[in-house]
């Protein structure tokens, strides 16, 4: 490989992708998680010269869950960045890690130092200093031509992350799981300080059952003796389940109930949203804990009091996160754009009501904002898009104000493709049906849903994200007639449709 820069870095990762077919038959065959995954993934720290302890030096924070888990992982490392300090070698944190996933427009901010996605410089350097190490390994093996010499995609950025990790000497890491928790390959910690379950759901069935019990059961598979572990409330059969593993693995689990200065908006989150609170009040704990085991005596056990007092640092922490995406709202002229990722049935219905908190909000009166165009772009790349269409719809009815009858005026199905040129390096996928994407079979098939649900509205299907932001700006700008009324557009779905749209307003395309 000639180049070493970061753009033959994005192209030589995407080849460690996944293609369609290869997801679409281990789905289908029902085969679930990969029992043999921490094994192997050991096998592969140990030809980049790492065993797992080595990874203590970053002491760990381990975050897995279904929804909330990316937020909370945020929440979390703002939280820690604020003990950090220039004037104290010795004071610890003093750089913190945040490993999470998926990226929406760089897949370096997947790997975060203090808060910020590790250069592209850095990116390439380790990148390539695993890619070298590992074809080392497979030379000295004399390894045969059918036998993968590296991991794929998720495992290749995890083990690059936790070498970029320890050659930059971060010294707190929060890091959060791929998909579940057992057989994660983020499970090769063996010693966390901290773990703790977000919110739990019904998500990748395929992988790790259709149950809540047994989707438990595989993230409660970060918990570790030694270490303190919490989880957010969850349904009664669902900590069953997390309360005998956690026994099982040596640990008490410790249940944590919305913060009061969350409750009662004392504090204003830097991630809107009610849910959020659930998600910082986790964070709030997770770090307290971890925080007092780097020393920090004298912020309050979390495990020993229901409510700590929060210190002005955790204040700050919650107030400054940022997590772009995510119950994101960015403004421009005629268009208050409301962005948040979401591909499971219960995270769209948490985006329906935050978006109909939004509306609920809106500064307009009743009357006129009934007639005030609203505009829905959408994607899921997956079989069940329409009825996460159907749930949006039926989340949003209890926010319209009265007089209105449907969420949207205008609603615009597009696939994830950013552009009419194809799609930025950075968010290539290779793990859906490309025939049914060219097709744009899923798009047409929710247009057909959607006009069957809600006959009033105005509903198209666009080959990309550009000609989608392109539409709902005309709308806006058609209503607003030279004024300065704004128009809510609501961007869901697929993140990958989210971080497409973030490349778009972020470039300053489709203006």
């Amino acid at each position: 490989m000639e180049k070493r820069d970061y753009a033959a870095a994005v192209a030589a990762l995407n080849m460690l992708q996944s293609n369609f077919a290869i997801v679409d038959a281990i789905r289908k065959s029902g085969r679930g998680m990969n029992k043999a995954a921490i094994p192997e993934m050991i096998e592969w720290c140990s030809k980049i010269g790492y065993k797992p302890s080595d990874f203590d030096k970053l002491k760990p924070v381990h975050i897995a869950g279904t929804k909330g888990k990316g937020s909370t992982s945020a929440f979390i490392s703002s939280i820690l960045l604020q003990y950090t300090s220039t004037s104290d070698a010795q004071s610890q944190p003093s750089k913190i890690g945040l490993y999470t996933s998926p990226h929406l427009r760089f897949v370096r901010e997947r790997i975060q130092i203090n808060n910020e996605p590790i250069s592209e410089e850095k990116f390439a350097k380790y990148f390539f200093e695993v890619w070298d190490k590992l074809e080392a390994a497979a030379k000295a093996e004399n390894a045969p031509a059918d036998v993968p010499t590296k991991p794929v995609y998720f495992r290749y950025l995890t083990l690059m992350a936790l070498h970029a990790y320890l050659q930059e000497g971060v010294d707190s890491a929060v890091i959060e799981c791929g998909i579940g928790g057992e057989y994660d390959s983020t499970n090769i910690l063996t010693n966390p300080t901290v773990t703790a379950v977000t919110s739990l759901g019904i998500d990748h069935t395929a992988m790790l059952g259709s149950t809540l019990p047994e989707i438990a059961w595989h993230k409660a598979g970060i918990f570790k003796q030694g270490s303190i572990a919490f989880t957010a409330p969850q349904e009664e059969e669902a900590i069953t389940v997390l309360q005998k593993r956690a026994a099982e693995k040596g640990t008490d689990l410790h249940i944590i109930d919305l913060h009061p200065s969350l409750a009662n908006g004392r504090i204003k989150l830097g991630l809107s949203a009610d849910f959020q609170k659930t998600n910082a009040s986790v964070a709030i704990a997770a770090a307290a804990a971890h925080l007092r085991a780097l020393g920090h005596t004298s912020i309050p056990d979390p495990t020993k009091t229901a409510y700590i007092d929060l210190p002005p640092q955790f204040v700050k922490g919650l107030e400054q996160v940022r997590w772009s995406g995510r119950c994101e709202t960015r403004r421009e002229k005629n268009v208050a754009w409301h962005i948040d990722g979401a591909h499971t049935l219960e995270s769209i219905e948490v985006t329906g009501r935050w978006f109909a908190e939004q509306i609920a909000s809106a500064t307009a009166t009743a009357a006129s904002q009934s007639k005030v165009p609203r505009v829905l772009i959408f994607n899921q790349q997956t079989r069940d898009a329409g009825a996460l269409a159907k749930a949006l719809y039926t989340a949003l009815q209890s926010g319209i104000t009265s007089g209105s009858t449907s969420p949207f005026t205008h609603v615009i199905f597009t696939t994830n493709q950013t552009s009419k040129e194809g799609y930025r390096p950075d968010l290539v996928s290779i793990n859906t049906d490309k025939q049914e994407v060219d097709a744009l079979a899923v798009q047409t098939a929710l247009a057909k849903t959607w006009s069957k649900i809600d006959s009033t509205a105005e509903v198209r299907v666009l080959r990309t994200i550009e000609e989608s932001v392109s539409a709902a700006r005309e709308v806006a700008c058609n209503w607003a007639n030279g004024t300065d009324a704004e128009v809510m557009v609501l961007v869901t779905g697929s993140l990958h449709l989210v971080g497409g749209a973030l490349e778009v307003l972020e470039s300053g395309k489709a203006n």
